[in-house]
C-alpha cells in the first residue's frame, strides 16, 4: 500500500501537466517540515525521479515520493475537491494525529 490518488485528482493532475512546457516527466508528492503543527505536504512537478525515490504509476501519471515522505504517507489518499470556497488538492491521511486551524499543516 501507498499513496493513493482518485481518479478527479489524477485528471486535474493530468491537465495541468499538459499545460507545462517543456513537459515534466511527473509529480512529487512529499511532506516537509512546517506549518504550525509541524509538517506540510507538498505537491510540485518534476524532471526526474531522484535516485531513492518510489515511483508510482497512476494512470499514466508518474508519481515520485521519497523515502522519508513515504512513511507519513503510507495509507493516504489524494482528492481534487471543488467547492464554493475555493478548489484544490485534498489531503486523507490515516496517519495524522492532529492539525492546525488553517488545514494545511499536521503533526504524526
Amino acid at each position: 500500500m501507498s499513496v493513493a490518488l482518485t481518479n478527479r485528482a489524477i485528471d486535474k493532475v493530468k491537465e495541468i501537466l499538459t499545460a507545462q512546457e517543456p513537459s515534466p516527466a511527473g509529480l512529487r508528492i512529499a511532506v516537509v517540515g512546517g506549518g504550525c503543527s509541524g509538517f506540510s505536504y507538498s505537491m510540485a512537478f518534476e524532471n526526474a525521479p531522484n535516485m531513492m525515490d518510489k515511483t508510482f504509476n497512476y494512470d499514466g501519471l508518474k508519481v515520485f515520493v521519497d523515502q522519508a515522505s513515504l512513511l507519513y504517507l503510507e495509507g493516504a489518499e489524494v482528492d481534487y475537491v471543488e467547492t464554493m470556497e475555493g478548489s484544490g488538492f485534498k489531503f486523507s491521511n490515516p496517519n495524522v494525529k492532529s492539525t492546525c486551524g488553517c488545514g494545511s499543516s499536521f503533526s504524526a
